[in-house]
C-alpha cells in the first residue's frame, strides 16, 4: 500500500469516525434490540432458551464486545467495521483490476455506508453486518478458495438469514468445487447447532429465527408499486455506482448473476426496508469502481458529481448533531423522539429500582432494557411475540399476524410478576395497551412520559 493510499485510508477512517461519533447520544432501535439481548447474556442467560431473539446469533454476539452499552464503544466498533468493509473492497478490486479501482471501491463503499438513511447506516444490524462476510466470501470464491469461501458464507448465515444468497453468489465462481463450498458452509452452522443442542436451545432457535421469521416475511406490507418506488429511490441516491456498475456489468455475465441474486435477496419478504439494500452494495461498489475507470474523464466526473445528492440529503444532519454535541444541547430531531422517550422512562425506573428488581417492556422499546440494565422478568424483550402484531405496524394496527402463537406465549408467562412494567405502546395504540392482555391489579402507576406508562408492582 503506497503512502498516498495509506493517507486515503486514514482520511476515510476519520470521516467515518466523525460521522458515527455524531450519533454518540443516540441508540437506534436496531441497535437496542441486540444490545438488550446481549445484556441478558451477560447476566447469565442463554440466547433463544432464556431470551426470545428472532434474529441470527452473531447479531447479538457482536454487541458483547463492548458490553452491550451505548456510546463510545458502539460507535468506535461501528467505525472499525465500516473501515474493514472498505479494506475488503480495496483488496478485492486491487487484485481484480488495480490500485485506481481499489481506492475508488473502498471510498465509494465508505461513502454509501455513511451518507444514507441514518438508522440503516448507523446500526450494526444483520444487513450491514453481512457486508463484510459477503465481500470476503465472494473474494475467496473468485480466488478459488472453495472451502473458506463457503465457511464465510456460513458465517454470513449466522449474521443474517439472507446469507444463503451469499452462498449462491459464491457458487457462481466455485460451481466446479461445490462439495467443498458446501462443506465450508456447513461447518460454522453445524458447530453452532451443536452449541444450541448442548444448551437446550435448538428448538427455540428454529421457532424464533426461522418459523417466526418466515411469518414476518410472509406478511408483507409493501405493494408492488411501493417496492418499485423504494428501489427507484435507492437507485437515485446510488446513481454513481449503479450507472457505472451497469456499464461494467454489460460485459460480465457472472457479475450480472451476482447482482440479480443480491436484488432477489433485497426483495425477499417484499418489505424493501432501506437496510435491505446493503445486499447490493458489495457488487455495485466493485462494479461501479471498475465502470468509472472504464469511462472517459467527462463521464467519470459527471457520475462522481452525483455523489452530491446523498451528501446534500444526509450530510447536514451530521453537522447539526455534531454542533449539538459540542455545545451540550439536546438533540431536537423527530426521528429519535421515541429513543428520547425511552431514556426518560428509564430514568424513572432507575430512580425507583432496588436490587433484584426485574422489568417487562411492552411495545418494541428494547432500549429501555439497555438504559435501565435491569434483567428481563420473562424471556421476551418486546411485545411482538405476546400480541402477535409485528413492530412495523403495531403503532397503527392491532391485527395480529400470529394470534395463536401469541396466545401460547402469553400463557407461558402468565405467572410472571415483573417489578416494573413499562408500557411503551398503549399510549400510541390503545388497542394494544398492556391492560388488554393481562391484569394490572397488582400494579400502580409510578410515572409517565409522553409515550410510556411506568407501572411498579405493589410492594
Amino acid at each position: 500500500m503506497t503512502r498516498s493510499t495509506r493517507l486515503i485510508v486514514l482520511l476515510l477512517f476519520l470521516t467515518v469516525a466523525m460521522a458515527r461519533f455524531c450519533h454518540m447520544r443516540i441508540l437506534w432501535v436496531e441497535e437496542a434490540y441486540p444490545s438488550a439481548a446481549a445484556a441478558q447474556i451477560l447476566d447469565g442467560k442463554v440466547l433463544y432458551r432464556d431470551v426470545w431473539f428472532d434474529k441470527p446469533p452473531l447479531y447479538a454476539a457482536v454487541y458483547l464486545l463492548w458490553g452491550a452499552r451505548p456510546g463510545l464503544g458502539l460507535r468506535l466498533f461501528g467505525t472499525l467495521f465500516v473501515v474493514l468493509c472498505c479494506l475488503l473492497a480495496y483488496r478485492f478490486a486491487l487484485e481484480l483490476w488495480g490500485a485506481d479501482e481499489a481506492v475508488l471501491a473502498a471510498c465509494l463503499l465508505g461513502f454509501y455506508l455513511t451518507f444514507g438513511i441514518p438508522s440503516a447506516v448507523m446500526a450494526l444490524a444483520p444487513d450491514l453486518l453481512m457486508v463484510a462476510p459477503h465481500l470476503a466470501a465472494v473474494y475467496l470464491a473468485w480466488r478459488g478458495k472453495a472451502f473458506w469461501s463457503g465457511f464465510l458464507a456460513g458465517v454470513a448465515l449466522l449474521v443474517n438469514s439472507k446469507g444463503i444468497f451469499v452462498l449462491a453468489a459464491c457458487a457462481l465462481w466455485q460451481y466446479s468445487a461445490l462439495p467443498m463450498l458446501l462443506l465450508g458452509f456447513a461447518v460454522p452452522n453445524v458447530l453452532f447447532a451443536g452449541l444450541l443442542l448442548a444448551n437446550g436451545a435448538f428448538n427455540n432457535y428454529v421457532e424464533q429465527v426461522w418459523r417466526w421469521g418466515f411469518l414476518y416475511s410472509k406478511d408483507a406490507l409493501v405493494s408492488f408499486s411501493g417496492g418499485l418506488l423504494r428501489t427507484a429511490n435507492w437507485v437515485g441516491f446510488h446513481a454513481t455506482i449503479v450507472i457505472a456498475g451497469l456499464w461494467f456489468l454489460r460485459r460480465e455475465k457472472r457479475w450480472v448473476l451476482w447482482a440479480v441474486l443480491s436484488f432477489i435477496a433485497v426483495a425477499a419478504g417484499w418489505r424493501f426496508f432501506p437496510r435491505y439494500y446493503f445486499q447490493l452494495l458489495p457488487v455495485f461498489a466493485l462494479a461501479g469502481a471498475r465502470g468509472l475507470m472504464m469511462m472517459g474523464p467527462r463521464w467519470r466526473s459527471g457520475l462522481l458529481a452525483l455523489l452530491l445528492i446523498p451528501l446534500a440529503r444526509f450530510g447536514p444532519r451530521y453537522v447539526v448533531l455534531g454542533s449539538e454535541l459540542i455545545h451540550g444541547r439536546p438533540h431536537a430531531w423527530s426521528d429519535i423522539a421515541m429513543n428520547d422517550d425511552s431514556r426518560a422512562a428509564s430514568e424513572i425506573v432507575r430512580a425507583q429500582a432496588e436490587p433484584n428488581d426485574t422489568l417487562l417492556v411492552w411495545g418494541y422499546r428494547p432500549d429501555i432494557f439497555v438504559y435501565t440494565r435491569l434483567p428481563a422478568a420473562t424471556k421476551y424483550l418486546d411485545s411482538q411475540p405476546l400480541t402477535g402484531v409485528l413492530a412495523d405496524r403495531h403503532l397503527t394496527s392491532s391485527t395480529p399476524t400470529a394470534p395463536e402463537l401469541a396466545a401460547k406465549h402469553r400463557e407461558e408467562i402468565a405467572g410472571a410478576k415483573p417489578s416494573f412494567i413499562v408500557d411503551g405502546l398503549g399510549l400510541l395504540n390503545p388497542a394494544l395497551s398492556i391492560d388488554r392482555f393481562r391484569s394490572m391489579d397488582d400494579y400502580e402507576i409510578v410515572g409517565r412520559t409522553p409515550m410510556s406508562m411506568i407501572y411498579r408492582l405493589r410492594r
